[in-house]
């Protein structure tokens, strides 16, 4: 005789959640950037597009998102005297999470001795529903640059989701040798929406982007940047070679036509082509 047991909470198959995680790193070879060390495992893949400057790492998700109970998490070392740039395929995005499910996105960077480390990718997009963490975390040896960009989106104006709720914890933190720099976090939860309508935290914008650009040069871009911004846009020296800005905008689309000139000022015009409109 076989027993059949009565399906419960406890005994009912776990969904399937993604895992996925990248090592990469880099070492000079007759003047060039190349690969050091590759790792890569689960839903997280890298390309290599041909780049107009140093090595251009593409971040893949091949889950095609976030949801409650996946899991990520990048390194990256830009080994001493490399330029490395690292971006994504495509806006990452924060789907639904069942509840008490929370995704997490944990990134670790470091730029060793006059190394450089440019971390782009493209825009968060944030879904009714969401439950989501993301931490990055990078330290600069005394004499590497870098810029650092994370822009986001509240929402899908175009597919007619206008209300967004859920929750979505950011932090990044910089550090120079060990010692603070940067650190810059945030927490939306509950009625999004609603929150960045209030006058003194999004003013009604849907878009935000945190960018931090830290080099000898800072402080020659403050003028020129400044006269990039939108009203809803600062930026600020945090020390002759910190740089850090924010800008709100009513849409991706806007925040995009705001931010693509700014890096192409700070890069030289070697934005990674995926990031084009």
């Amino acid at each position: 005789m076989t027993a059949h047991l009565p399906l419960t909470a406890a005994t009912t198959c776990a969904q399937p959640r993604a895992i996925g995680s990248v090592r990469l790193s880099t070492k000079p070879v007759g003047g060039q950037t190349v690969i050091d060390g590759l790792y890569q495992k689960g839903a997280a893949k890298v390309v290599f597009p041909r780049a107009t400057r140093g090595l251009t790492a593409v971040l893949l998700n091949t889950s095609g998102g976030v949801t409650g109970g996946d899991r990520f998490d990048y390194a990256a070392t830009a080994g001493a005297g490399t330029h490395l740039t690292m971006t994504t395929q495509a806006c990452e995005r924060a789907y639904r999470a069942q509840p008490g499910e929370v995704g997490r996105v944990e990134t670790r960077l470091t730029a060793e001795d006059d190394a450089t480390l440019w971390w782009l990718p493209q825009e968060t997009l944030i879904f009714d529903g969401c439950a989501m963490t993301r931490r990055l975390s990078c330290n600069l040896a005394p004499t590497a640059r870098a810029l650092i960009v994370e822009p986001m989106c509240v929402g899908r104006i175009a597919m007619g989701e206008d209300t967004v709720h859920g929750h979505f914890a950011d932090r990044v933190s910089i550090t120079r040798d060990g010692a603070p720099l940067v650190l810059d976090a945030w927490t939306l939860s509950g009625d999004m929406t609603a929150q960045m309508s209030r006058a003194a935290i999004g003013g009604r914008a849907t878009a935000m982007v945190s960018l931090t650009y830290i080099a000898p040069d800072a402080e020659a871009h403050l003028a020129p940047i400044r006269a990039l911004l939108p009203d809803t846009g600062g930026a600020s020296l945090l020390t002759d070679d910190t740089l850090v800005l924010r800008t709100l905008a009513p849409s991706g689309y806007h925040l995009r036509k705001t931010l693509l000139p700014i890096l192409d000022h700070l890069t030289g015009g070697h934005v990674p082509i995926c990031w084009r409109l």
